[in-house]
């Protein structure tokens, strides 16, 4: 019998197996497969040449093993081109005529890179399992035949598990098919393989291929997957050695620059957009801030070096974005991508997240999150030394940084990267930027800007009926334009002073265009004005998609419809304003995208919320409430103007009054506000918050270690904005002292020298604080309340946990309704009125506010406004429905869902900082599913499918009374389908829902697999294992 380890002629023995098998799959008969096998050739038999074969080669028992399998190789792939020739129909020639084009190259250097892989180990993909098994088993025993000379006598059995050959082609990156396990007979499971002869190898192994599964996976569709995969694996080689010839696009497969094309309708990049990627900082992996004016293009390259990291250089990617509605559109738009692409993405917003993430073995994440979300994730990450996992943090609207408690947090979370992780690159991105200078000492960072804007922008300013140009040239800004050519009435010119009639009827309804107003108040009462005087002819445009969505409107709301929305909008107006709900804003916003709706009256929050162009931007006037314009939101509303594609220029009209003239005359011609710290503006939100998460995550845990991190964040940059009379190390002692008297910090600070050595610990409620993200302001106070909860917690209802779960810093801008707040005292079971006399608002205090009478009894108003919004939250969590709450409590439905927003996301952090402190075990499991009722407060069947980004519960009702009730269904919907079946969903909305789905059911399963590997790994510190 031949050794195993002479392989020469596997080509020549594939050949004949394949003619074999080709024969033996036209036979339905088991038993008589090989019953009168020599007539499959008439008088050349087929296994007879095999035996020829054998004995010929075991004659000659000198050959160089070596050079035997040198020869086999090239038999073995000429063999298999052969067949591939013959096999392929003329369509496939083409599909990979072209492939291979794009491909051909890369494959050819990444064989000259990996010198080990054999040139014929790509090719036994062509081959039938069956094959693939013998040639593996010939594989191991040929080495084993060279390395022991005892092995002819040794018997070998082949493991039933190896019948379940894998694909390389499988661990393509977008690999939507997995090869199925193929089915052999049990003869085949254990051979005998000292005693059998090759003849009844060959036999067993047509057995087995005769009788495998044929793949019903397309070969044109295997080899696009192969030159993916091969097209990431030469960019992640190229970007490693930092070449500038980086692949097919930017160092990414060619199958990206597809999905632009198929997903987004991109052809090309502007040519800026070229530069900014090619830039050789960027190659070099610095730090980069960039600034572009609003509609430039400036995500487009960020979701570029996303993909970079993510494909390329393997590492996890934290996308931060300024609001949940803007993380949620982004989920919704990358979610494609990844499932093509095969990472994940996951949401971080409101109550969604987990912390730490899950740690993924194969796949890589993105986690898109708002900017609380996004530190606490950075948070955990360092805290279970993980922060290098992540490769890349890009910010959006990087000018936040000095805006409020949220610029607080972002430069918190950026300053801890910066210290923690030398290997993770920060790309900030803002339109609005000034003290550049500042933020790139803060960031390491260099700048790259461009004035590109894909429609050229013309900005006008109108005073009483003349429009003036805005002109930075001229001495006074303004240069004469054109007057107004529109009939004012008497009756009108009172009705509409600004003229705002004569500016909208120019661009409507064949074109877009937003209205700022300074208040929602005033968003309304313009919407209303507008179709009141606006002439029949307008209701005729898209009348009945008008009324479709007038009627998805009204069952948003189960029946009740605004009034002022049910008179807009078939003239093509709406409002958008935060008074509306969810569900409401998003109906509205589609609506305008399509161009159903073609004039919104907005507040300034749609400036900086998700992306709606106009033709035509007109500000009502240059206020925000009753603050005068700053120049960042001038230019962030006026950025809305002219859609890329669709207009040739955008138009932006400035209504002044004659008083504010020389304030918008400076307003339009001075340059951007400058970018200041809030560290200390914000102290609970900022600088406390910082040093007690500092000394939590043991990041720095001495004055000295703390004044080192203190220099490297925006403030230490920018210390001449502190007071003469204390330095940076006298404030940081005084954030110390502070933290240690509320009880958060352990340790002494020395009086004499700031910079001791004295280690600082945080105590137990100082971790769950930090863990939590409580505001420093009230974590003694929750604390307490927690504390006096115990004693005496009722669970007949959830009103009391509720109450625990109401947010603090909400209850300021209460004003109760003390008739309201009787009434729905009143309603409450006995036991329900004792949480508030436990709370501290006894019944009497309640009766008298409502009475009128006089109060003697001291009651906190703060605890006072809280149950009260409890109430509210209560009221709703049974009913589920915003409209009717808020018709009960005289409030705006759009107030009662931001609370019910609020109060999720603060349930989710008490969540966590219960799980710190082992005397709350109690609340653990109650928060975890009041949580779950608050973030999504629908009835329980629809919570799957708003689980989903973008699912509202207008959209998830819909979807679930048309048979959808599953993640599972959704995911496994076809777009076309749903479009029929579920009334206003476009194509794009349905392709994305379907893709959301995907990804959050990817998700899901890879972290139960990633929790069963866990489970299943092997300890290495098993007693008596060493």
């Amino acid at each position: 019998m031949i050794p195993f380890g002479f392989t020469f002629k596997k080509a020549h023995l594939h050949q004949l197996s394949v003619q074999a098998s080709i024969l033996l799959c036209c036979n339905d008969s088991e038993e008589d497969m090989f019953g009168d096998y020599d007539s499959f050739c008439g008088n050349d038999s087929l296994l007879a040449q095999v035996d020829d074969i054998e004995h010929k080669y075991l004659q000659d028992k000198n050959m160089d093993v070596k050079a035997a399998r040198e020869i086999t190789v090239g038999n073995l792939q000429s063999g298999i081109h052969q067949k591939k020739q013959d096999n392929f129909s003329a369509s496939e020639k083409a599909s990979v005529l072209k492939a291979d084009k794009e491909g051909a190259c890369q494959v050819q250097d990444r064989d000259l890179v990996d010198g080990s892989r054999e040139p014929a180990e790509s090719l036994l993909d062509d081959l039938p399992s069956s094959q693939l098994l013998y040639f593996e088993k010939m594989d191991e025993l040929s080495s084993a035949f060279r390395t022991s000379p005892d092995s002819k006598e040794r018997r070998e059995c082949v493991n039933s598990s190896s019948n379940k050959i894998r694909s390389p082609l499988s661990y393509c990156a977008d690999a939507e098919h997995r090869n199925r396990p193929m089915d052999f007979s049990s003869d085949s499971k254990c051979v005998l393989l000292k005693t059998e002869s090759l003849k009844d190898h060959l036999k067993s192994a047509m057995t087995g291929n005769a009788k495998a599964q044929t793949l019903q996976v397309s070969k044109t569709k295997q080899l696009k997957e192969a030159v993916l995969s091969e097209e990431i694996f030469v960019a992640r080689k190229a970007i490693e050695s930092s070449s500038v010839d980086i692949g097919p696009f930017y160092g990414l497969p060619s199958k990206v620059k597809d999905l632009f094309r198929q997903l987004r309708g991109i052809e090309t990049l502007y040519e800026w957009q070229h530069d900014c990627l090619m830039l050789e900082s960027l190659q070099q992996r610095k730090n980069l801030i960039y600034s572009l004016p609003t509609s430039g293009g400036k995500t487009l390259v960020a979701e570029i070096m996303i993909l970079q990291e993510l494909l390329c250089r393997q590492k996890d990617v934290l996308m931060i974005l300024p609001y949940v509605a803007i993380v949620q559109e982004k989920i919704r738009g990358l979610s494609s991508f990844g499932i093509e692409l095969g990472f994940l993405v996951e949401e971080y917003a409101g109550s969604k997240g987990r912390f730490p993430p899950i740690k993924r073995r194969v796949k890589k994440s993105l986690y898109i999150a708002t900017i609380e979300k996004g530190h606490a994730l950075v948070n955990s990450l360092i805290e279970t030394d993980r922060i290098s996992d992540l490769g890349l943090v890009v910010v959006d609207e990087l000018h936040m940084l000095g805006e409020g408690s949220r610029g607080a947090i972002l430069e918190i979370t950026l300053a801890k990267i910066l210290y923690t992780s030398k290997n993770t690159q920060i790309i900030g991105m803002s339109a609005t930027l000034n003290n550049v200078g500042d933020l790139q000492k803060f960031l390491r960072a260099e700048y790259y800007t461009n004035n590109f804007r894909p429609v050229e922008l013309k900005e006008y300013v109108k005073i009483q009926d003349t429009i003036y140009a805005v002109d930075s040239k001229t001495e006074n800004g303004f240069t004469f334009s054109r007057l107004l050519n529109f009939k004012y009435s008497s009756c009108l010119e009172k009705a509409d002073p600004d003229h705002i009639i004569a500016l909208v009827t120019e661009v409507i309804p064949n074109y877009s265009c937003l209205i700022f107003c300074p208040t929602k108040k005033n968003c309304e009462n313009v919407a209303s004005m507008v179709c009141k005087y606006l002439k029949k002819e307008f209701r005729a445009h898209r009348e009945k998609e008008k009324q479709d969505l007038v009627e998805n409107l009204k069952n948003i709301g189960n029946g009740s419809v605004c009034p002022v929305l049910k008179q807009t909008i078939p003239f093509g107006i709406a409002y958008h304003h935060s008074g509306l709900t969810n569900d409401e804003r998003k109906s509205i916003e589609e609506a305008y995208s399509s161009g159903v709706l073609c004039l919104l009256a907005c507040t300034a929050t749609l400036a900086a919320g998700v992306n709606l162009p106009a033709r035509r931007v007109i500000l009502r006037a240059p206020y925000v409430a009753n603050d005068f314009l700053k120049k960042n939101q001038y230019k962030q509303m006026i950025g809305r103007a002219g859609r890329a594609g669709i207009d040739d220029a955008g138009e932006s009209i400035l209504i002044v009054q004659e008083k504010d003239k020389h304030l918008v005359r400076d307003l339009v011609n001075s340059p951007l506000e400058n970018c200041y710290s809030n560290l200390l503006l914000e102290l609970t939100k900022g600088m406390q918050s910082l040093l007690l998460s500092l000394v939590g995550l043991k990041i720095a845990v001495t004055c000295e270690e703390v004044n080192n991190f203190m220099c490297g964040t925006l403030l230490g940059v920018q210390q001449q904005l502190l007071s003469k009379e204390k330095s940076l190390s006298e404030v940081i002692k005084d954030g110390l002292e502070n933290l240690i008297e509320k009880g958060l910090l352990k340790g002494r600070i020395s009086e004499k020298d700031h910079n001791s050595e004295c280690t600082l610990t945080i105590t137990p409620l100082g971790k769950a604080t930090y863990k939590g993200s409580i505001d420093l302001a009230y974590c003694n106070l929750l604390y307490r309340d927690l504390k006096k909860g115990l004693e005496g917690l009722i669970l007949e209802s959830n009103l009391h946990l509720l109450y625990l779960a109401t947010p603090y810093d909400v209850t300021s801008s209460c004003s109760p309704d003390w008739m309201i707040y009787l009434r729905q005292f009143n309603q409450l079971s006995a036991a329900e009125q004792k949480v508030a006399d436990i709370v501290g608002v006894p019944e009497s205090f309640i009766t008298k506010k409502a009475s009128g009478q006089a109060i003697r009894k001291n009651v906190d108003s703060a605890v006072v406004n809280r149950l009260y919004l409890t109430f509210v939250l209560y009221t709703l969590v049974k009913e589920t429905n915003i409209w009717n709450v808020s018709e009960k409590f005289n409030m705006s439905r759009g107030y009662v869902q931001n609370l019910l927003n609020s109060a999720a996301s603060f349930a989710s952090c008490l969540l966590h900082f219960c799980e710190e402190l082992e005397e709350f075990w109690v609340y653990k499991a109650l928060l975890t599913e009041l949580t779950k009722q608050l973030t999504y407060c629908v009835k329980t069947e629809l919570i799957p499918l708003m689980e989903v980004a973008g699912v509202l519960e207008a959209r998830a009702k819909q979807l679930y009374n048309a048979g959808y009730k599953t993640l599972a269904h959704l995911a496994n919907a076809n777009p076309e389908t749903l479009i029929k079946m579920i009334e206003h969903l476009s194509r794009r909305q349905a392709k994305q829902i379907v893709s959301s789905a995907k990804m959050l059911l990817s998700e899901k399963a890879e972290a139960l697999q990633e929790e069963v590997e866990e489970l299943l790994k092997v300890p290495t510190d098993i007693p008596g294992t060493h």
